[in-house]
């Protein structure tokens, strides 16, 4: 983290210490022997942040703190107070500073401390801008992202919806892949037409095939008029299979014939019927893992899957989130009638932090509650859930500097494996593809991992469940 630090201390020798180190990390610096000399360089122009001695002849760091918070709110405030002055300390962050540290000076933490006030200001501009930024954010459809990885998806999804070829929309649950499908077919060729949408997990098998390819009349108990299928109501238009890794293998060959020929045929009739539809398919699960497992057709995957395209998770977008969070809190206050504008410094930073495992529909249920509960026109953090307020990101942890903490470089492979893949959800495909792996490997490391286990599970003693003691 770098920025433009302006240094305020009446010792001149501590101005120029200071200056010296920071330089060094990067930082911009700029110093001043008097706090009456700073307030008119700060009125002048900008910083990222203040570092000022608390005492000091004339102005002191408390009035200088002062006068920036009233004058220049959006630039943070660092105090330097004696080593031990407590109350020093108090009187500083009561004055509105951001932070204080003692002298003797650590660079390391104030390194730290520094590097917290400059990320602080960046995130309370973005929040200032929150509004405007929606509006004028890049989007593809109603999907919006500034982050590199939707830019990219952006131009993917340009020259995809140009395009007749089949598509396969992969993602976690509640990324969007619907979203997206629909987004696809209005900037298409057919956007006229009709775009169906069919959940595979929705409909139980006996009835998938008969909505999808419809039925004769007489075709079976209670089809006592002919219906038209899905494929047939999407005629020149985009059908949506989503989860269609649910599909029953039972339906699966029908489709897979219907899509090759461009032909179906209703449940009970022997009459074979043109259709012209582009298929969109969506999906959470591994269908690579599903066809190993004999769960889906190989000929049918590659059916469907001419182009490929991931939706990145909420967790991997950056400051996307709080440009999503916004818009769905305009979104909702509208709805609501509600006067509520925008979010708190502390929101975001709860937001920012927690990994979102249910993706952008989660965030969307969580504004949408916040919205109902908050009885101001900022959202606070106890407006948000439980879980969000006192999330803990994990980490994998390595080892100290005790060499007795070490582990073996096999161990450290073996946590971070399993730690990337509870981050995609068990998704293997998209764990070997973030590991560097091929699928193989990745199933021949976990297989080595569960034979690890197991061994482990073989060699310990047995034991009696009555007495809950190992058998002698």
């Amino acid at each position: 983290m770098t920025g433009k630090i302006l240094i305020v201390d009446d010792e001149q020798a501590m101005c120029e210490l200071l200056e010296a180190d920071l330089r060094l990390r990067n930082f911009e610096t700029e110093w001043y022997t008097s706090a009456e000399d700073a307030l008119q360089a700060v009125n002048r122009q900008s910083y990222d942040v203040v570092l000022t001695d608390l005492n000091m002849p004339g102005t002191n760091g408390i009035q200088l703190c002062k006068h920036i918070v009233t004058h220049r709110p959006d630039i943070p405030v660092v105090m330097m107070t004696a080593f031990g002055s407590l109350e020093s300390a108090v009187d500083a962050i009561r004055a509105g500073a951001y932070d204080f540290v003692t002298k003797p000076i650590e660079m390391d933490l104030l390194n730290v401390t520094l590097s917290r006030a400059i990320k602080h200001r960046q995130l309370e501009e973005k929040i200032r801008f929150l509004s405007e930024a929606v509006a004028r954010t890049e989007r593809f459809g109603d999907i919006l992202g500034t982050s590199p990885a939707m830019q990219e998806l952006f131009d993917q999804l340009q020259r995809i919806a140009a395009s007749e070829t089949s598509l396969l929309i992969t993602g976690e649950s509640g990324t969007g892949k619907e979203l997206v499908a629909r987004a696809i077919h209005r900037k298409s060729r057919r956007s006229k037409k009709p775009f169906v949408a069919v959940n595979c997990a929705a409909l139980p098998d006996a009835l998938l095939e008969s909505e999808l390819f419809g039925h004769a009349a007489g075709a079976f108990t209670d089809a006592r008029t002919e219906r038209k299928g899905l494929l047939f109501q999407a005629e020149g238009g985009t059908l949506l299979f989503d989860e269609v890794g649910e599909l029953p293998l039972s339906v699966q060959p029908k489709l897979l014939r219907a899509l090759e020929e461009n032909y179906m045929r209703p449940v009970g009739s022997d009459e074979e019927i043109p259709f012209d539809v582009r298929i969109i398919t969506a999906t959470n699960r591994d269908l690579e893992t599903a066809i190993e497992e004999g769960r889906f057709r190989e000929d049918l995957y590659f059916r469907i899957n001419v182009i490929q395209c991931d939706l990145p998770p909420l967790r991997s977008r950056g400051t996307d989130t709080l440009l999503l969070a916004q818009k769905f809190l305009e979104t909702f206050a509208t709805r609501s009638e509600k006067e509520v504008t925008d979010i708190s410094k502390g929101v975001a930073e709860k937001l920012l932090a927690y990994t979102w495992p249910g993706n952008v529909r989660e965030l969307r249920n969580v504004i949408e509650r916040a919205v109902a509960l908050t009885r101001y026109d900022r959202l606070g953090v106890e407006d948000l859930p439980e879980k969000i307020r006192n999330f803990q990101g994990s980490q994998v942890f390595i080892g100290g500097d005790d060499p007795t903490e070490m582990v073996a470089l096999e161990e450290i492979e073996r946590r971070y494996i399993q730690h990337v893949l509870g981050a995609v959800g068990s998704n293997k495909t998209m764990a070997a593809r973030i590991l560097g792996l091929d699928r193989k490997t990745l199933y021949r490391k976990l297989r080595q991992y569960q034979a690890g286990t197991d061994a482990e599970i073989a060699d310990s003693p047995a034991v009696d469940e009555t007495s809950n003691q190992p058998e002698q």
